[in-house]
C-alpha cells in the first residue's frame, strides 16, 4: 500500500506540488483545490476541519490476503500512525483505473465509513467520530474471524452485535477483564484524589479524575467523592462475581461511561498490560466490543448531557430541559440513589477505604 502525506500547513503551494507529481495526486489536486491553490468550497463543506491529506493511491496484495476486511484493518492502522484530527484520507473509487487495487481499496474505505466526493474519490474525515466507530467494528470482526473462521461481509441485516436489537450480544470474559482493569485504575485514582482533597471544593485550575467530571460536581465535598469512588468498586465487584456491571444509579452510569473510555485508552496505550490481564481467558466473537458494552450495559446516555455547558441546568428537576426531554433527575446529590430500590446495593457494604 502506498500513501502520501500532503501537508497543507507546511507550504501554501500544495496544489502545485501535487500537480507536479502527476498520476493520482494530480488528478486529486484538480478536484480538491481552487485555481488559486486554496481548498475548494465543496471540499471544505465535506470535511469538518480541512488541513492536510493522506492519499492512498496504490495497493498490491497477493492471494489469500485480497480481502476488504484485511485491507480495512491495515488501512486503519496506517491512518492512526500517520494522521491526527485534521486530516482527510483520500482513496479512489473502484472505477478509477489509474490506481492499482482501486476496487479493493474502495471496499475497504466503505467499511471505514468513507463518504463519496465527486465522481471517483472517497473521503474519510479523521475529525469525526463515525470513522472511529467503524474502525472498532472492523477490528472486532477481524478478531472474530481469527478465532471463529471466515465470516461473510454481506450481512447487511445484522450489526456487529448480532441483529438490529443487539440480540445475541454478550459481555465476553476478555472484555469483562478489560473493564475490570479500567475500573480498578479509576478506583485507585478516585480514592487517592478523595484522600488528598478532603472536603475542599475543586478550584478552576484543578486537574484529575474529579476535575474531569461535569463542572456541577466541583463544589461537592469528600463524602460525595467517596460515593463516586465506591461506584467504580461496586461495578468491579459485579465483574469479580461473574455478573455484568449493570449500573444501579446515576453515579454508576457515569462510572461505567468513564470505565469504557478508560478501557479504550488502555487498549491503545497499554497493550502489554491488557494482554497480561486477559491471558488465558477464552476468545469470543465480541471480545473488546466496547461500543456494544456501551449500548447494552447502559440504559441511556443522559448523564453525558451534563458535560455540555449549553445544557447547564438539565440536572434541575424543574428545568425546562429536563421537562422537555423527560430526563430522570441528574442532580449530583441524587447520583447515588438507586434506580430500583429492590435492586439496591447493600447499604452496609462499606467502602474500600475507610
Amino acid at each position: 500500500m502506498r500513501l502520501s502525506r500532503c501537508l497543507y500547513w507546511k507550504s501554501g503551494n500544495l496544489f502545485d506540488r501535487m500537480s507536479d507529481e502527476g498520476h493520482f495526486l494530480a488528478h486529486l489536486a484538480a478536484q480538491v483545490f481552487d485555481p488559486d491553490g486554496s481548498f475548494g468550497a465543496d471540499f471544505q463543506q465535506e470535511v469538518e476541519m480541512p488541513s492536510s491529506l493522506l492519499v492512498v493511491d496504490h495497493l498490491d496484495l497477493q492471494s489469500p490476503w485480497q480481502d476488504p476486511l484485511i485491507v480495512a484493518g491495515l488501512l486503519a492502522a496506517l491512518v492512526e500512525r500517520f494522521t491526527d484530527n485534521y486530516y482527510a484520507v483520500v482513496l479512489p473509487t473502484g472505477a478509477l483505473s489509474m490506481v492499482a487495487g482501486a476496487a479493493l481499496l474502495h471496499q475497504a474505505a466503505v467499511l471505514l465509513a468513507a463518504d463519496e466526493f465527486g465522481e471517483d474519490l472517497l473521503l474519510i474525515d479523521t475529525s469525526l467520530a463515525r470513522p472511529e466507530e467503524a474502525v472498532r467494528a472492523v477490528r472486532a470482526r477481524l478478531q472474530s474471524r481469527s478465532h471463529d473462521g471466515p465470516a461473510g461481509l454481506d450481512d447487511e441485516d445484522e450489526d456487529e452485535y448480532g441483529d438490529e436489537d443487539g440480540e445475541g450480544w454478550m459481555l465476553s470474559p476478555r472484555t469483562a477483564a478489560l473493564l475490570a482493569l479500567a475500573l480498578d485504575d479509576l478506583s485507585r485514582r478516585a480514592w487517592e484524589e478523595a484522600a488528598a482533597l478532603g472536603d475542599e471544593a475543586l478550584s478552576g485550575q484543578a486537574a484529575g479524575l474529579f476535575a474531569d467530571l461535569p463542572r456541577i460536581t466541583r463544589r461537592l465535598g469528600g463524602s460525595w467523592r467517596r460515593e463516586m469512588a465506591r461506584s467504580f468498586d461496586d461495578l468491579a465487584s459485579d465483574i469479580a462475581a461473574g455478573r455484568a456491571p449493570l449500573p444501579r444509579c446515576t453515579g454508576e452510569e457515569m462510572a461505567l461511561h468513564l470505565a469504557i473510555r478508560r478501557a479504550e485508552e488502555l487498549l491503545q496505550d497499554r497493550p502489554k498490560l491488557v494482554a497480561e490481564r486477559i491471558a488465558g481467558l477464552p476468545f469470543h466473537r465480541f471480545d473488546m466490543d466496547l461500543d456494544g458494552a456501551s449500548d447494552m450495559l447502559l440504559q441511556d446516555h443522559d448523564v453525558l448531557m451534563l458535560f455540555d455547558a449549553s445544557l447547564d441546568g438539565a440536572e434541575d428537576p424543574q428545568s425546562e430541559v429536563k421537562q422537555a426531554l423527560g430526563l430522570v433527575s441528574l442532580a449530583p446529590l441524587k447520583w447515588f440513589s438507586p434506580f430500583d430500590h429492590d435492586e439496591a446495593r447493600d447499604p452496609a457494604r462499606g467502602y474500600r477505604t475507610p
